[in-house]
């Protein structure tokens, strides 16, 4: 039996059957805090039954990261290490906004438990790129909305507006037609450029990467002297 195989074999530790039996679980609470706070933040003229109704399943679903998290960092034994090494983890409990980004990783699990994944390496790259970026533009969206609507000299009138604002922001074009003008705006637009260059660097390295593969692979494929 090689290395691989015994590998694939070893019982998973407490934290590893821990995270197995909440992925799906914690999945459906990110979507639905989500969902919640969309609603909050969207509709307008919502009664005050249904905010706080929404105000609880935010509330809800935040509590069940924490205890996730806590139940995580106890099973690790690695104290505080367990933060340094779960950074992430920790920024996404600060800020549950980011939590639906754990849909990318439920994916990846259901595919490892259905053999190999069925997209290549660098395919997957640009693929969870892609919907990370589409989960975290609509929750920076979201966010921002929050803070500007209604703020004196806001230029973000409307959720669209937002939108608008966000690709730009993602992508690192930055027109300057709509930006933030609060405080609170304007820090979250600096963790959307930042997830932005972080995430168009790992698209097009990945699809550099793709590419010197392919030549490379042609190279070696052709008959020498050619």
């Amino acid at each position: 039996m090689d290395a691989d195989s015994r590998k694939d074999n070893e019982e998973p530790g407490p934290e590893a059957r821990w995270e197995q039996r909440t992925e799906v679980p914690l999945a459906v609470a990110s979507l639905l805090f989500l969902g919640a706070y969309a609603i909050r933040v969207l509709a307008e003229g919502l009664s005050d039954g249904w905010k706080d109704l929404c105000l609880a399943v935010t509330l809800a679903a935040w509590a069940l990261f924490a205890v996730d998290y806590v139940v995580r960092w106890r099973l690790s034994g690695m104290r505080l290490r367990f933060v340094r090494t779960h950074w992430l983890d920790t920024v996404v409990l600060v800020l549950p906004l980011l939590r639906p980004l754990r849909v990318v990783k439920v994916y990846e699990a259901v595919q490892r438990r259905h053999g190999r994944p069925r997209l290549a390496l660098h395919a997957r790259v640009i693929f969870y790129a892609g919907l990370s970026t589409v989960l975290l533009g609509f929750a920076g969206s979201l966010a921002v909305y929050q803070q500007e609507r209604g703020a004196p000299g806001s230029t973000m009138r409307t959720f669209g507006d937002a939108l608008w604002w966000t690709c730009a922001t993602l992508a690192t074009v930055g027109y300057g037609d709509v930006t933030p003008v609060t405080p609170r705006g304007r820090f979250i637009a600096v963790g959307i450029m930042a997830v932005g260059l972080a995430l168009l660097g790992a698209v097009t390295g990945t699809f550099a990467s793709w590419l010197l593969q392919v030549f490379s692979r042609e190279d070696d494929e052709r008959p020498p002297g050619s």
